[in-house]
């Protein structure tokens, strides 16, 4: 997690929480539609034989797409740091045997992850980055807004602090601007003080819990119920488990080491579902494109992003927020 949260809440005396949940909990619904395949698909051109790295499995949708493009003899490198996903994924990609290599491990790793399946380079990179649905539909992990469960939004369980964590032990200055930068909410000072004072009388431990001092609290800021495009507590749950998950700190490097595992000619496709994600991206795929201070070492595939059709967003609505940007590895590199 970001330095300037830990800091503040380790030395809080936080509860520090890992280990697995009970075997009813554990389970994720596999239920999880990926988002923009057939685009995908596009952009990273899967051939016959081709080595392939999905940093992000989720469900392993993208990657059974991939894994039967580049049949007979294709290889699919997979990663995910969400041990649930990791299980789903190998049950799902098991009948292409050695053809899919599943591990349990971050997007940060994958330098390691590819050398230790003995490959120096791969033919394209995919990051789906953001919630996956089975995360959010799964009870028990603590992301649903409506939902009396506990405030968890762990993305891998051996890690910690929790969302409850945060939520009960930040400064409140600390947990405004956390609420601010990393969920763009603008009333996150006036959702700080509600919580602090919600917190000092109970503490904060289950989703709906929070989700109903953040409802009040834009309430009594003027936020009229007439106005909401979205639920109220939205933005403030996406900043707590990007800050738990320390979701932002660790993309750029995984990018350009993404990139540096291409071979000439390889594709990267980036799937993000909010706009500092999206930002991220953006600017690493426009800076190693520009190649101002070095050679550049990609080529744009998409100057502006591509999102979901119509129809797909109909059939998902989750669809809705993606965004896709792809590149192109350049040759001689």
């Amino acid at each position: 997690m970001p330095a300037f949260l830990a800091g503040a809440l380790f030395g809080a005396g936080a509860r520090r929480v890992c280990g697995r949940r009970s075997n009813g909990e554990t389970k994720m619904a596999a239920s999880h539609v990926p988002v923009m395949v057939q685009e995908v698909l596009d952009f990273l051109s899967p051939g016959s034989g081709a080595v392939f790295l999905d940093t992000t499995l989720g469900g392993g949708g993208h990657s059974l797409a991939i894994l039967e493009a580049i049949q007979p003899s294709g290889v699919l490198i997979g990663c995910d740091r969400d041990g649930d996903a990791v299980e789903i994924s190998r049950e799902r990609l098991a009948p292409y045997g050695p053809g899919a290599r599943v591990h349990h491990a971050h997007h940060s790793e994958i330098k390691r992850i590819v050398a230790e399946e003995g490959y120096e380079a791969v033919d394209g990179v995919l990051f789906d980055l953001g919630l996956s649905s089975m995360q959010l539909e799964t009870p028990g992990r603590g992301f649903r807004l409506d939902a009396p469960e506990p405030l968890d939004m762990r993305m891998d369980s051996r890690s910690s602090p929790t969302a409850a964590d945060l939520v009960n032990e930040l400064p409140e200055e600390q947990l405004a601007d956390t609420i601010y930068q990393y969920g763009e909410e603008r009333k996150s000072r006036a959702i700080a003080r509600a919580i602090v004072r919600a917190r000092e009388k109970k503490p904060l431990e289950r989703c709906d819990e929070l989700a109903s001092v953040v409802v009040s609290a834009v309430l009594k800021s003027g936020g009229g119920r007439g106005r909401w495009r979205i639920h109220p507590a939205t933005r403030t749950f996406q900043a707590l488990r990007i800050a738990v998950n320390d979701e932002l700190a660790t993309l750029e490097g995984a990018l350009r080491d993404a990139v540096d595992l291409l071979r000439p000619g390889g594709r990267i496709a980036v799937i993000s579902f909010h706009s500092l994600e999206d930002r991220i991206v953006k600017n690493v795929f426009r800076e190693l494109a520009a190649g101002r201070d070095e050679p550049a070492k990609l080529r744009l595939l998409n100057r502006k992003v591509v999102k979901p059709t119509a129809e797909e967003v109909s059939s998902n609505p989750r669809s809705r927020s993606a965004k896709l940007r792809a590149a192109e590895k350049l040759e001689g590199l």
